[in-house]
């Protein structure tokens, strides 16, 4: 059965979503959501009954994120939260267009130079 997208989604039906799952035993890593609600301001779950976290669109895009940026870029939590309390919020698919473009013919003539002067220097002493 599939929740509409619009609806609140539980903190297990995150995780798997994120798939967030130990590798080891299968079970869904809970506690990384929990983990990075207290590190992001972003995140407020709804609290219900019990203590119950639930999440709604905005909230499940905010973990996607997140999880690109922790995850996939590897940045660390200062690193995202820069990003994340930028004016100008990011698209996970603008990534792609914000990379760094290298020009490979002039890094390459950069090293041939620094290398020459490596050598220069091991001549002189």
């Amino acid at each position: 059965m599939n929740k509409d997208d619009k609806a609140y989604k539980s903190i297990s039906e995150v995780a798997k979503l994120l798939n967030l799952v130990n590798s080891r035993d299968g079970k869904l890593n809970t506690h990384t959501i929990r983990f990075w609600e207290k590190e992001f301001k972003q995140l407020r779950p709804k609290k219900l009954s019990g203590n119950r976290r639930y999440y709604d669109p905005k909230a499940v895009n905010i973990l996607k994120k997140i999880k690109y940026l922790l995850k996939e870029k590897g940045l660390t939590i200062n690193g995202a939260r820069k990003i994340l309390d930028n004016p100008n919020p990011i698209e996970l698919d603008e990534n792609k267009k914000n990379s760094i473009s290298v020009d490979s013919k002039k890094i390459k003539k950069k090293l041939i130079n620094i290398s020459n002067l490596i050598k220069d220097i091991k001549r002189i002493k």
